[in-house]
C-alpha cells in the first residue's frame, strides 16, 4: 500500500477491511505542537554554553530519543558539557516552555475524540521522558489512552521497534493490525520495524510514502474510517494474520 491522500471522507473499502484492533500516536510534532518547543530548549541552552545551533542540524535531532540528539548536537557543537549533564537541562526548559497548556496540531483533539466515541484502544508512545508526557496529557486528554509509553521507559526507544511492540502488547492487539500515526523519519522507522502500517503526518522534515506507508498533509484529513482501510488484507502484507 502505498499512497499519499489529500483528503478523506469515508473511503471505500471500509466494510470490507481486517480488524483495526489499534491506533498508536506520537506525541511531539503529530498530536502537540512542540517539535518547535523542543528546538527552542536546545538552542538556548546551548546558547548559554556558548554555541549557536545550525538549523540545519533541526531536521537531524526531530523526533529522536534524548540521548541520539543530545549526543549528537554536544559532538557537533564540542560543547563541554557531559551527556548525563545536560539531558536534563533540556528537560527542564522544555517543561518550562510548556507550562500551562500546550497547542494541539490541526484535527489531533477531534481524532482523539473520534478514538475513545467508538472505544478504539489508543496508546501514546513518545521518545519523550515521562515528566514530559505526564505534562502534555493534561492537554491531551488522558482519558484518551488505555495506555501511555514513555522513552525513559524502555531499554531501546525509537527507531527501534520496542516502544510499538510494547504498546501493541500492552492493548492485546497485533502490531499487524495497529495502525501508527508518526511525523518523523525516526518514527516511522520504529513503527515500521514492529511490523504496523504506518500513517506519516510530516512536521518539519518530509516523509515520503512507501509501501505499507501513506502520508498525510495533516489529521485534518484522518478519520476513523480512513485509518480502518490501512489494515492491509494478508495478501498484502505478505503475513498470514490469524
Amino acid at each position: 500500500m502505498t499512497s499519499s491522500i489529500p483528503a478523506v471522507d469515508t473511503p471505500a473499502g471500509a466494510e470490507s477491511a481486517p480488524a483495526l484492533e489499534g491506533v498508536l500516536l506520537d506525541m511531539d510534532g503529530t498530536l502537540v505542537d512542540t517539535e518547535g518547543l523542543w528546538w527552542a530548549a536546545e538552542a538556548a541552552i546551548f546558547a548559554e554554553l556558548g554555541h549557536v545551533l545550525d538549523e540545519a542540524d533541526r531536521a537531524v535531532v526531530v523526533g529522536g530519543p534524548m540521548t541520539r540528539s543530545a549526543t549528537y548536537l554536544i559532538e557537533t557543537t564540542g560543547a563541554a558539557i557531559t551527556l548525563d549533564a545536560l539531558i536534563p537541562l533540556l528537560n527542564t526548559r522544555f517543561t518550562e516552555l510548556i507550562a500551562g497548556s500546550v497547542p494541539l496540531m490541526p484535527g489531533a483533539r477531534r481524532l482523539l475524540t473520534e478514538l475513545t466515541a467508538h472505544g478504539v484502544p489508543t496508546a501514546l508512545v513518545s521518545a519523550s521522558h515521562r515528566r514530559i508526557i505526564d505534562q502534555i496529557l493534561r492537554s491531551l486528554g488522558p482519558e484518551h489512552f488505555a495506555l501511555t509509553v514513555a522513552g525513559d521507559e524502555v531499554e531501546r526507544t525509537k527507531p527501534y521497534p520496542d516502544p510499538y511492540l510494547l504498546a501493541a502488547a500492552g492493548l492485546g492487539a497485533d502490531p499487524r493490525r495497529c495502525v501508527v500515526i508518526e511525523d518523523t523519519a525516526t518514527g516511522v522507522a520504529a513503527a515500521e520495524a514492529a511490523g504496523c502500517p504506518v500513517l506519516a503526518v510530516p512536521s518539519v522534515a518530509p516523509i515520503e510514502p512507501a509501501p505499507g506507508r501513506t502520508v498525510a498533509p495533516s489529521l485534518l484529513q484522518v478519520d476513523l474510517a480512513f485509518l480502518r482501510t490501512l489494515i492491509a488484507p494478508r495478501e498484502q502484507v505478505g503475513m498470514p494474520i490469524p
